[in-house]
């Protein structure tokens, strides 16, 4: 965006600030004429900022995304490494609630062994990257089950904002089912 007019940078940043509300109300199937309405510009603009729908969702979840990534960064160096991977897919899962478009758009992302194109980096490839230290190091402490893999944590997070979007308080049950699943059924032993 260097060497924009500052009209256009503030279009941008207006457009892509009513695109993160709506993507977060709407899912991935925001209406991108909703997108140019509620940001008082026309389609052409959001087209020419954002030529495909594709597009447009990955700069609404690239800031979060790269939230996401810098708090990886941040609780690697925390002591405990399964609570640091747990704390981090535990925002990874608030984050898919709360916008539900990336939950959708993760789970077309399929595991692959395949590098991935240059200049190519999509939400779950740009995640794992981040995650993937986190993971080892518990896997590394025996924090975690050994054969856990990256996909693994990723389908649980995206398995859970998938089922409770249509709750009433989907971060809620969410939450429930995350601490369920990460503690598992059986009760606590009780404590001597």
């Amino acid at each position: 965006m260097t060497g924009q007019r500052a009209d256009a940078r503030r279009n941008y940043s207006r457009i892509l600030a009513v695109a993160e509300a709506e993507v977060a109300q709407h899912g991935a199937a925001a209406s991108l004429e909703q997108v140019a309405r509620t940001a008082g510009v026309g389609s052409a603009t959001v087209r020419r900022h954002f030529p495909t729908r594709q597009a447009l969702l990955e700069a609404v979840f690239q800031e979060r995304i790269q939230g996401l990534c810098e708090r990886a960064d941040e609780l690697s160096r925390a002591e405990d490494s399964r609570a640091a991977l747990l704390e981090w897919l535990h925002d990874l899962l608030a984050y898919a609630v709360g916008a539900r478009g990336l939950a959708d758009a993760l789970t077309f992302e399929p595991p692959t062994d395949a590098p991935a194109e240059p200049g190519q980096h999509s939400c779950g490839a740009v995640i794992e990257d981040a995650a993937t230290p986190l993971l080892r190091r518990a896997l590394s402490d025996g924090a975690v089950r050994p054969g856990t893999t990256f996909h693994d944590l990723l389908t649980l997070a995206v398995g859970i904002a998938l089922a409770t979007e249509h709750h009433t308080e989907p971060s809620v049950q969410a939450d429930r089912l995350f601490v369920l699943a990460v503690e598992g059924l059986s009760p606590s032993p009780p404590s001597r």
